[in-house]
């Protein structure tokens, strides 16, 4: 894959289109279709109208944003099941990538890309996916494990370079998806010669009629539905290697389901396929079984996440500035290695930001309203230390874990439409310290309103969380880890 084409015509027009898609992804202030973008928070205090609006998690802005930060592997502190379709067949897993008798030019591939050993996902993963005859495979990771390197080395191993017909069909929720895994397989291909890969995405029209001639299609449901079965560009029945990413994302997304159902039928029998979700709620397991006939499956046991380690702590206020006066003495009080600050609304996370500024705070605003690559570069520099302080809505509140971080301040409740409290957000929010075995603090500012629904939260988790005088500065000096 030493020239590998982005697809379409072959010349050079279409491979600067294809790539100016793609640098969306790496240069920062540039927008990501379907992901809005306004400006970063206006230092003079300016609003936006849709301030008050509390952030909407993405699932596919978060996924391509955990891609985008998680550069190196992470290595997993989940354990590992192995459900397989035969039991009594033998259980294979590999220490090393030269156990799994790779072609010369994909193991240099791997180890040009940094990969030293398997993951403990590809570990197992891995002689499965690599097996003959082909087995079909139903997986669950988080991004930073491998994953997709593990099944762009399945897609790789399956082709023949001489063969120039698709033979090995990856679906992705969003075009970013689509290209993010695209970059994988030219990176990891590199050393195989005349294997090309190519983009049923939008914004890359081909004609029908076209004869396609590289091995590896990359694309979105409906694109690819298109380019099947209207425009006949693909011939599903000479597929080997089916491969359906983030299909807890897939299934989220309007028509994708059905969209998928469509292209597995027309597959042979004997095609490998392989579905991948960072989770497993029941309607993801449902869509999976669904679609991957006979699989190994490979679960991840649920995270528990715990309080036992985080000492929490309320503080009454009578508005947001009585809040951020006890959040400055506290600051004030205690040693803080990095803190992130948890708003419910964008309005109050750039009031706040603005404050602290002022005040000659080193901090960062993480809202929804930013692009993935602008959220990427800041959740980057804070995991540098470049600044102490985060400062973010929900957009925020799983998955990223920056081992610095000592302290978490709500300072808002988090609550459901309802006005309830959100347990389930509360636990990821305040689980941001306290991780990787160590000891954290969290920070609840409340007006005395809000009482009511923070002692709900503490009968719910059966958890201390003590009030605090903000005004006291000898009992905020006493706080100890």
């Amino acid at each position: 894959m030493a020239s590998l084409l982005w697809g379409g015509d072959p010349g050079a027009a279409e491979s600067e289109r294809l790539n100016s898609h793609f640098s969306n992804l790496i240069h920062p202030r540039k927008n990501l279709r379907g992901i809005k973008n306004t400006n970063v928070p206006n230092l003079d205090g300016s609003i936006n109208n849709t301030d008050d609006d509390e952030d909407v998690v993405d699932l596919a802005a978060n996924s391509l944003l955990n891609k985008l930060i998680r550069q190196s592997l992470v290595e997993s502190s989940h354990l590992v099941e192995v459900l397989q379709k035969d039991p009594s067949s033998p259980l294979y897993s590999v220490k090393t990538f030269e156990e799994l008798r790779l072609k010369e030019e994909l193991l240099k591939g791997i180890y040009a890309m940094g990969f030293n050993r398997p993951s403990k996902i590809q570990e197992m993963a891995l002689p499965m996916m690599l097996a003959h005859p082909p087995q079909n495979l139903i997986a669950q990771s988080q991004s930073g494990t491998g994953k997709t390197a593990a099944f762009v080395l399945a897609m790789l191993s399956r082709v023949n370079a001489l063969e120039l017909f698709p033979q090995c069909l990856c679906l992705a929720p969003t075009y970013e998806l689509a290209l993010q895994t695209g970059r994988v397989v030219e990176r990891m291909g590199k050393f195989c010669v005349d294997v090309q890969v190519m983009y049923a995405i939008r914004g890359n029209q081909i004609s029908r009629g076209t004869n396609i001639t590289k091995q590896i299609i990359i694309g979105t449901p409906g694109t690819v539905l298109d380019w099947c079965f209207k425009r006949k560009l693909i011939d599903l029945t000479k597929i080997r290697v089916f491969v359906l990413d983030e299909a807890d994302v897939m299934i989220d997304t309007q028509g994708f389901s059905d969209q998928s159902f469509r292209i597995q039928r027309a597959l042979p029998s004997e095609c490998q396929m392989l579905l991948f979700s960072a989770t497993f709620e029941d309607s993801v397991w449902q869509f999976a079984e669904r679609i991957i006939p006979d699989p190994n499956i490979i679960k991840l046991r649920k995270e528990e996440l715990t309080l036992n380690n985080i000492r929490q702590y309320y503080v009454l206020c009578g508005d947001r500035k009585n809040k951020y006066q006890a959040l400055c003495n506290i600051y004030g009080g205690i040693t803080i290695g990095q803190a992130i600050i948890f708003c419910q609304t964008r309005r109050n996370a750039k009031w706040l930001t603005v404050e602290m500024m002022q005040d000659g705070h080193q901090v960062s605003l993480l809202s929804g309203e930013l692009t993935v690559d602008q959220r990427a570069s800041i959740i980057q520099r804070f995991r540098d230390g470049k600044e102490k302080v985060l400062i973010t809505t929900n957009v925020c509140a799983r998955g990223i874990d920056v081992k610095q971080v000592t302290v978490v301040v709500n300072f808002d409740l988090p609550v459901n439409q309802l006005g309830e409290p959100n347990y389930e957000t509360y636990l990821h929010r305040i689980g941001r310290t306290g991780r990787f075995g160590k000891k954290g603090l969290a920070f609840n500012m409340i007006e005395v309103d809000k009482l009511p629904l923070l002692m709900k939260i503490q009968d719910h988790f059966n958890s201390s969380i003590k009030q605090l005088n903000p005004e006291d500065m000898d009992e905020i000096e006493k706080i100890e880890y």
